[in-house]
Parts: structure tokens; C-alpha cells; sequence
């Protein structure tokens, strides 16, 4: 079985060794509770594909301390500072060119001449990769397309004793995967939302939110979530259901229908954050329960509901779809 701890001076230099020794650790944030390597270690992060089955054409992202830290790694230019200044620590990623003299592995860049690097708001997380002393890469510590967990006994569950340690911070606040932008080029693009949103994103850089969409080509996996297939139950999923078939789980919005099945509310006041920090673990819930499958009330696409909905439209694709992971 695989060792629980809860978060303490001794878990986190426990967990540090471990990172700094190869093995794999796995720890929340803010967002999701994610899979940790040493960034800079190559048998270390062919570990960490292995253990979740991760196709290693995609890349991951580095959870480092602090902006110092990510500038060492990173080169700096006038958008990632600007964003840097507003929203670290938080849940946001920037991928940017990594420096000749990083330390991110090549291994874990996918071949790319760029790199995908976030601060975490968690005290937790901070406190360990400060320990840790070393970029360490943290896609969600889940099976690759498999639900993100948002609490350590969904890592548990999920990937056994291919974990050294989990240090159980409780559930993850924000519960959906960091919001990802490239500021590699001259213009920003918003490769993956989450709870920092477009419009924040937008007033921050003085630039039009309709600027932010589109990808910037190149056919390479730039960055985690740009995929179609990912964060999906066992069940297949049906969107946009205002009300359940006979036979599905319910995951509502709002007040519930009647229903005979397995039913929930993301959030019955319609609290888009509240609804947010439910999804994966509800998800997890309806999944383990009874029903043939899994329908989905439609989630205004406003703000955070854009990251909700983003998940879930690539939870509900078809799987014969590649597969991706969040962090």
C-alpha cells in the first residue's frame, strides 16, 4: 500500500528525498492534486510517463517555488512578467522558450525547444518544491484520460503503490487544472482555461479577450490539454441533458430533477466556483455508482464554467481519441 501522510515538516523532507532520490511523490495544489518528478531527471520523468501511461510526445508542466526559480528555467520577455506579477503564486502555467541553461529535461519538454512552468499557490506544494530544490514536473496523479483527483484517496485508487508517497493536503479549493498561456511569441494564446479566465488574462495585458483564442500551429503539443480525449469516467457522458434517461447518473446544476438513478448538484445555488471544486470528485462519485452512463446538465459557459466545460467536452469524447493529461 502506498504511504499516506498528512502534510508536516517531516512528510514534506520526507517527500523532498524521494524527489531528489528518482522516486515519485504525489501532492495537491490549488488545482489538482498532481504527480511529482524530478523535472531534471530523465529516468525520473520516463517513470512518471510509465506510471501513468502518459504518451511522452506530451509535454508536462514544472512546479517551481518561485518567479526567481521560474526564470532560471524560463526566459522572461514583457507578457510572462506582466502575468507572472499578477497571478503567482496561482493557478496559472506559461509556456515559454526554456533557456539555454535550464534544467528542464528534454524528456519532460517533449523534444520542444519550450517549457511549460507554474508556481502554485498551495503553501503545501511550495514548501516541498523549496525542500525539493529541483523543478519538479506534476501532471495530475492520475492514469492517462482517467478522472483528475481532487483528494489523495483518488490517488490512492487510482495509481497504487506506483507512488512512493501522497502527503494528503485535503480536497484541492480550485478543483479544475491551471489556466495555460503561451507567451512565446509576440501575442499571447490562451491554450487551455481555467480559473484564471480570458477576460482576466485580457485586462492584465491591455489586449482584446477574443485576441487570446486560436492555436498558434505548428502540429506539436505545445502545452497539457490541448488533446480532445482527457479527464474521462468509465461511462460515457452525455452533455447538455436538462434532464437524465432512465438507466444514466444525473450531474446537475442548479435543483436536481426527479429522478429514480444516482443524482448530484454541482452546486445547488448555481455557484460557478462552488460547482468548480465538485466536478472531478462528483464525477469519481457517479462513475463508482449505479447507471450505464453519465448525463450532464448544461454549465453556463461564462468565466470559470469555460474551464468546466472545457473538461468536460473531453471527457465525453469518443475513446479511440489520444490521450492527454492535465497538472
Amino acid at each position: 500500500m502506498v504511504e499516506i501522510l498528512p502534510p508536516s515538516d517531516a512528510a514534506i523532507a520526507a517527500a523532498a528525498d524521494l524527489l531528489r532520490a528518482g522516486e515519485l511523490v504525489a501532492f495537491a495544489t490549488e488545482t489538482v492534486y498532481g504527480l511529482g518528478a524530478d523535472g531534471g531527471n530523465d529516468a525520473a520523468v520516463a517513470r512518471l510517463y510509465a506510471a501513468k501511461g502518459r504518451p511522452r510526445f506530451n509535454p508536462l508542466i514544472a512546479h517551481l517555488p518561485d518567479s526567481d526559480a521560474v526564470w532560471r528555467h524560463g526566459e522572461a520577455n514583457p507578457l510572462a512578467t506582466a502575468l507572472a506579477a499578477r497571478f503567482w503564486p496561482g493557478p496559472l502555467t506559461l509556456v515559454m522558450a526554456h533557456r539555454g541553461d535550464g534544467g528542464i529535461s528534454p524528456l519532460a519538454r517533449a523534444g520542444l525547444e519550450t517549457c511549460a512552468l507554474r508556481v502554485p499557490a498551495s503553501a503545501t506544494a511550495r514548501a516541498l518544491l523549496t525542500a525539493a530544490g529541483r523543478p519538479v514536473v506534476a501532471p495530475s496523479a492520475n492514469p492517462s484520460e482517467g478522472i483528475s483527483p481532487t483528494r489523495a484517496d483518488h490517488v490512492a485508487a487510482g495509481l497504487g503503490d506506483r507512488v512512493a508517497l501522497i502527503i494528503d493536503d485535503g480536497p484541492c479549493p480550485i478543483g479544475v487544472e491551471s489556466t495555460v498561456v503561451d507567451v512565446t511569441g509576440p501575442a499571447p494564446r490562451l491554450l487551455r482555461p481555467g480559473a484564471i479566465t480570458a477576460a482576466m488574462i485580457a485586462e492584465t495585458l491591455g489586449v482584446p479577450e477574443s485576441s487570446l483564442h486560436g492555436d498558434k500551429g505548428g502540429g506539436a503539443v505545445r502545452a497539457p490539454g490541448m488533446l480532445r480525449r482527457h479527464y474521462a469516467p468509465g461511462k460515457p457522458l452525455r452533455l447538455n441533458a436538462v434532464a437524465p434517461r432512465p438507466g444514466e447518473a444525473y450531474l446537475g446544476w442548479g435543483a436536481l430533477p426527479a429522478h429514480d438513478g444516482p443524482a448530484i448538484s454541482l452546486s445547488l445555488t448555481a455557484d460557478i466556483a462552488e460547482a468548480a471544486a465538485n466536478l472531478f470528485a462528483m464525477l469519481h462519485r457517479l462513475d463508482a455508482g449505479a447507471g450505464s452512463a453519465i448525463a450532464v446538465a448544461p454549465i453556463p459557459e461564462s468565466g470559470l464554467g469555460a474551464a468546466i466545460n472545457d473538461r468536460l467536452r473531453r471527457a465525453a469524447q469518443p475513446r479511440d481519441e489520444m490521450s492527454n493529461d492535465g497538472g
